[in-house]
């Protein structure tokens, strides 16, 4: 069975940084694309970023630069690093595979 649990999020104030974190199991990590996704109140699911399973990255252009997704293969464990955070990123973060995703975790940025 898979199983996607995401863990990391919290408050921080505009600048801040956070590190989120996505532990897999049921499959093999290093053979699939995994990613995040996140949903602002109100708002539809909007992508955040990929690693695919030749370890390439890619991102929206609202996170470029600031988001960095990295994937420890021997832990099946994904991360997403959180920088320069905006009070515009305040959402649920999702981990997914091309057919799961997990439950999430709220980051909220305010001051």
């Amino acid at each position: 069975e898979v199983q996607l649990v995401e863990s990391g999020g919290g408050l921080v104030q505009p600048g801040g940084s956070l590190r989120l974190s996505c532990a897999a199991s049921g499959f093999t990590c290093s053979n699939n694309e995994m990613g995040w996704v996140r949903r602002a109140p109100g708002k539809a699911l909007e992508w955040v970023a990929t690693i695919m399973d030749d370890g390439s990255m890619h991102y929206a252009d609202s996170t470029q630069g600031r988001f960095g997704i990295s994937r420890d293969d021997a832990k099946c464990t994904l991360y997403l690093q959180l920088n320069s955070l905006k009070i515009e990123d305040t959402a649920m973060y999702y981990c997914q595979t091309k057919h799961h995703r997990g439950q999430g975790t709220q980051v909220t940025v305010s001051s």
